[in-house]
């Protein structure tokens, strides 16, 4: 852990307020067009005890989970200032081994596949239940909303090629608008029926548990459905900071969500006929429209950040070798976290249109919803277990352990809870999530056997190269760049080339870039410089998980710290060797396994694409390799 990066001079704390609006808070700010209606939808009357009793478990679930939980205790366990969920696994298995660090990886690649399943559904709800509101305005409407629906995620998704540069900075004062227009209705509705405010005592709570101890339980899978987006505020942790975010939280998000839950639960008290749409019912006839526009503008920026938040969780994962090299395109020269991923999106486009014509309605997919945020809930609140008390005094530990012990059965209900609703559409995040589990682990295990195979044969780079320099074979004019992911060893690359062209380089570069558990590294370490013979080097060079490789880049970095090395790019070839991985019938690994891992690695992207080497300075070296 480490403390968060201080904010820039020229950036305010109002601008970056504003901005962890547009970002952060679009989740869980568009959670009230359609909880409330889902949890009383549990019941088949409505009264008093209902409403004040369902209030003010959701109000204690918004105190406890997102501002107790997520915004003062797991915002601390930061990774030099960046948040998440695999951001958050590496400093949980830092210093840990055997099983106990077996089981925690599994929970944190678990955790991050599921976060696949919720940035499916997010869209898929949240702009349904936008379009919902002009069935409100008149029935005639009603069959053409999944239509609209589909073709605002079909525009959405079309523009995410575009980045969010350009609107980004229109974002936060839309979602300002958003979050005072949920506290407005709210305070009209309450001025109306003040009784509603009794929700905040705790013993309503409590009462309706005793009362219906049975139903409370399986409520409690349609109350989480208020907490969906309590993860954004950790993983966006990095491009804002903790102050920014909590004051946003404390200042204006929390205050508007539940002055707007408790004006929906007043508008019932007065008319409980409203809960055909609690939410739109809150507003005059004359405002409807204008807030069904507004809402649907909420939703798409609520569907963005969780989108770009899906590219984000693939770019780690590539970097921390849980997923193959894919294609990352940067669309914007100032923001390095705008990141654009084509085969994602359009994965992800595909699932959400899927999701759309088969469920149909917001109330249909609240099910699949509940269970994607409470196993990555559960997921986060297990390796924060692990970091928080970590370093502490023995007495600070006791109670470090005795608060997230308390928060985790907390987490265990809730996703207990949403367990009862697998067969409702909880199977839908489950499975994607275990597909995405199957192949994050199998690409793990197999880069980590490959590498056992190729290091098996291989010889100390050293006196290789000693002994080949004493009987040289012809020299050539240049400098050779051979690329290996293990340093100390001869690269196979290295023995084709000899094997086939018969020549050496004048000058000949060893080059092996690793990932490290932090998300980004300094210019001081970026990289090491170790002389193997008289003309061959090897170099290291070191990014961090967040930080994409950028090869030319580093070696014109290397080339000035080193004027003897000739890394002039005219007279500097890269040689790869270029792997086909293919089953074959050997037991390291489970015969689907290896088909799986040689798919995974036919279909990655170039490594001249990933490592940003133009492609006609490179020499392929193929060679075949069975698993």
């Amino acid at each position: 852990m480490s403390a968060s990066p201080s904010v820039p001079h020229s950036s305010s704390r109002r601008a970056l307020m504003i901005g962890a609006l547009g970002v952060v808070y679009g989740d869980i700010g568009t959670s009230p067009l359609y909880t409330l209606k889902v949890c009383l939808d549990e019941f088949k009357t409505i009264d008093a005890a209902h409403v004040l009793g369902i209030l003010s478990l959701l109000f204690w679930l918004l105190m406890v989970v997102v501002s107790f939980k997520y915004v003062m205790l797991i915002m601390r366990a930061d990774n030099r200032g960046e948040g998440g969920t695999l951001a958050l696994l590496e400093l949980a298995v830092r210093g840990v081994q055997g099983h106990k660090r077996t089981v925690l990886v599994v929970l944190g690649i678990f955790g991050a596949a599921l976060f696949y399943g919720d940035s499916m559904i997010t869209p898929a709800i949240s702009v349904i239940s936008a379009v919902e509101g002009i069935g409100i305005v008149s029935h005639s409407f009603d069959g053409w909303i999944v239509p609209i629906s589909l073709a605002v995620l079909i525009v959405l998704f079309a523009f995410q090629s575009r980045g969010t540069a350009s609107v980004g900075k229109l974002f936060g004062p839309i979602m300002c608008l958003w979050f005072v227009t949920l506290a407005a209705m709210g305070i009209w509705q309450i001025w109306q029926h003040p009784v509603v405010l009794r929700a905040i005592n705790p013993m309503e709570a409590a009462f309706f548990v005793a009362q219906r101890p049975l139903a409370s339980f399986v409520l409690l899978g349609a109350l989480v459905l208020a907490l969906t987006g309590a993860e954004a505020l950790y993983a966006d942790m990095g491009h804002f900071g903790r102050p920014p975010i909590r004051t946003a939280w404390f200042w204006l998000v929390l205050p508007s969500l539940v002055l707007n839950y408790f004006g929906q639960g007043a508008l019932l008290l007065g008319n409980p006929k409203a809960l055909e749409n609690p939410f739109f019912l809150m507003v005059p006839s004359w405002g409807l429209l204008p807030l069904v526009v507004l809402s649907g503008v909420a939703t798409v920026i609520a569907s963005q950040a969780v989108i770009s938040g899906a590219f984000s969780m693939t770019r780690q994962a590539v970097q921390l070798g849980f997923w193959p090299r894919m294609k990352i395109l940067h669309t914007s020269a100032a923001e390095m976290g705008q990141i654009y991923l084509p085969q994602v999106n359009a994965l992800l486009l595909v699932a959400v249109i899927v999701l759309v014509i088969a469920f149909r309605s917001s109330d249909n997919l609240a099910a699949a919803y509940g269970f994607a945020v409470t196993g990555t809930m559960l997921c986060t609140s297990v390796l924060a277990f692990m970091v928080l008390p970590r370093g502490a005094g023995d007495g600070k530990r006791v109670a470090w352990i005795a608060v997230l012990s308390v928060l985790l059965v907390i987490d265990l209900l809730l996703f207990s809870a949403n367990v009862l609703k697998i067969h409702e559409g909880g199977w839908l995040p489950l499975a994607v999530g275990i597909v995405v589990f199957v192949l994050m682990t199998t690409w793990r295990q197999g880069r980590r056997l490959l590498a056992e195979l190729q290091a098996r044969d291989r010889q100390p780079l050293k006196e290789f190269m000693t002994q080949l320099e004493e009987y040289p074979p012809a020299r050539v004019h240049g400098t050779a760049i051979f690329m290996t992911m293990s340093s100390g060893f001869v690269p196979p690359a290295l023995l084709h080339n000899l094997k086939h062209n018969k020549v050496l380089h004048e000058q000949v570069l060893f080059l092996t870039l690793k990932v490290a558990d932090v998300p980004f590294i300094s210019a001081e370490e970026r990289f090491e410089v170790e002389r193997v013979s008289h003309s061959s080097w090897q170099v290291t060079v070191h990014y961090g998980f967040k930080e994409d490789s950028d090869v030319p880049e580093a070696l014109r970095l290397v080339g000035e710290a080193y004027p003897e090395l000739d890394l002039e790019p005219m007279r500097t070839s890269f040689y790869l060797s270029r792997q086909t991985v293919v089953g074959g019938r050997r037991a390291i690994m489970p015969r689907w396994r290896r088909g799986i891992f040689a798919f995974m690695a036919r279909n990655g992207t170039r490594s001249t694409m990933f490592f940003k080497i133009p492609p006609n300075r490179v020499v392929e070296m193929g060679m075949q390799i069975e698993l």
